[in-house]
């Protein structure tokens, strides 16, 4: 699957960001636990060189706590604060602003020697679409102060969020890039939801989720479509017509049959990738550290 989807304003956004990074003190940059590579928009880094960042690993609630671990030290090896949260049920997001106080000891240490103890720190909170951007800000804030959806690009525009009397947020547009280089960043995109469905052939796109469920946790899969066994990998098979097994399997556990007794594949498609992103079928993360 070629999955690519870039619309118009994230071209403004892009150039958005570009103007507002002298306005802030830093960058908090918030990633898809499930997927915190694919999550991450390489454009970022140059966008916002120079600046001190905060990685957020987002809906650790859905990802596997292992890999979360893996990942957040990952992270502070390369030099980042980390704070892991649930933003939708609020946890860890309480320990924002400390992290961000300690991320910047430095410079507030500057600031007070200079008379400017009270001075207002300013974070520019980044993301790709539907990463909880903007529930992860209304949580902080603690009243609803951005637009929330569980679909990518509802965030259309900046917004300054004031979250006490030192403290500043930036809200920005959920933002993409042009060209996805490699096929599984498109796929694990998509599999969250980061990529708008209307885009998608969302059959294609359950048989490659499946495929990947079915070899890396067959557990959770045959838990949560009752089978008692996984139907086996043939020898060549590839990943779309493994994948297309196991959903008529799932499918015709769940009663999805249509005229002639066949499964309804798509319609099985659809409520897979409904329950993997509501965290239904279980804790995955589908990519680790290199």
């Amino acid at each position: 699957m070629n999955i690519q989807w870039y619309p118009g304003h994230m071209t403004k956004t892009r150039r958005m960001i570009a103007d507002q990074i002298r306005h802030v003190d830093a960058v908090c940059e918030i990633l898809d636990a499930r997927i915190p590579a694919s999550s991450r928009n390489p454009d970022v880094d140059e966008l916002t060189a120079g600046k001190p960042r905060l990685i957020v690993l987002n809906r650790v609630d859905q990802a596997d706590p292992e890999a979360t671990k893996q990942w957040a030290a990952f992270f502070r090896e390369k030099g980042y604060a980390v704070l892991e949260t649930n933003a939708k049920g609020g946890a860890g997001t309480a320990a924002f602003a400390a992290a961000v106080r300690e991320l910047l000891a430095e410079k507030l240490r500057a600031y007070a020697e200079r008379g400017m103890a009270g001075r207002v720190v300013r974070i520019m909170i980044l993301g790709i679409p539907n990463v909880g951007k903007s529930t992860f800000i209304n949580q902080i804030a603690g009243r609803k102060t951005a637009k929330t959806e569980d679909r990518p690009g509802v965030t259309r525009s900046k917004q300054w969020v004031p979250i006490d009397r030192g403290l500043e947020l930036l809200d920005t547009p959920g933002i993409l890039w042009p060209k996805f280089e490699d096929q599984s960043v498109g796929l694990n995109l998509a599999y969250t939801g980061a990529v708008k469905d209307d885009i998608l052939d969302v059959e294609t796109l359950g048989c490659h989720l499946m495929a990947y469920l079915g070899e890396r946790y067959p557990d959770a899969l045959k838990a949560g479509y009752k089978l008692s066994a996984l139907p086996q990998r043939e020898e060549e098979e590839n990943d779309v017509a493994y994948g297309y097994r196991l959903l008529e399997a799932a499918g015709k556990k769940r009663g999805f049959l249509i005229s002639g007794g066949e499964v309804d594949t798509e319609r099985m498609a659809k409520i897979l990738l409904d329950e993997f992103r509501g965290g239904k079928l279980g804790r995955f993360t589908l990519e680790l550290p290199e």
